[in-house]
């Protein structure tokens, strides 16, 4: 179990994030970032999955600019809720909310960053734009095939489903041609494959895409 802390942006934010220590010495930090649904039970528990690998892993509350304390579930109205949400936070700022969760992930050593839905296109986004980050993993990011001309510095891992109807599938291959330096994963699976609350979710996927992305941060942090 983690717990929450307080961290400070560039430009004097407050804002919550959730904390997960591994029971030995860390090795290094992960960054998690969350889908449209807030720091939920959910992005909690991934963060305590990374912890249990041996990482400290900080899920950075990214809505606390708009409205602190978001939990939502998966319903037709949470879904409206969390892209309304995701609406009103500027992009800037959540990579400055990002960059101080890499500073204080940093303590532990090397850092990555994964994020899903929304979170993957932040991870992606900061892989270009925030400093300090070793690795970047992006799950099915609604929005990166729209950013194909982004430069990423520092190696990138993306995982996305094939049958995801928010992301279309030419744009996914179009992304993995215009980075052949990066490896891109495509899954028979659809959007949200990786939460186990949703409807989407693909066990077989999921692991598989687990076990890819704790290589990666082997190999890259730790």
């Amino acid at each position: 179990m983690g717990s929450l802390i307080e961290l400070t942006a560039g430009d004097g934010q407050r804002f919550a994030a959730y904390r997960a220590e591994p029971a030995g010495r860390p090795r290094g930090g992960i960054v998690v970032v969350q889908e449209i649904f807030g720091v939920n039970s959910h992005i909690r528990s991934v963060a305590d999955g990374f912890a249990a690998d041996g990482y400290l892993a900080i899920a950075p509350a990214l809505f606390d600019r708009v409205q602190r304390g978001v939990e939502l579930g998966y319903t037709p109205e949470d879904i409206q809720a969390g892209r309304a949400l995701k609406e009103k936070t500027l992009m800037e700022a959540a990579l400055r909310d990002v960059e101080a969760a890499v500073t204080a992930a940093s303590a532990a050593g090397r850092v990555g960053i994964v994020g899903y839905c929304w979170g993957g296109l932040v991870s992606w986004m900061a892989a270009a734009r925030v400093a300090g980050l070793a690795c970047a993993v992006p799950y099915y990011g609604g929005g990166m095939t729209d950013q194909i001309a982004l430069r990423p510095r520092c190696p990138v891992l993306c995982h996305f489903g094939e049958r995801d109807a928010h992301i279309a599938l030419e744009g996914v291959k179009r992304l993995a041609a215009a980075h052949p330096g990066h490896a891109v994963h495509i899954y028979a699976a659809d959007h949200g494959f990786n939460c186990d609350q949703r409807g989407s979710y693909d066990a077989a996927a999921a692991k598989l895409a687990r076990e890819r992305t704790l290589a990666f941060f082997r190999q890259h942090v730790g």
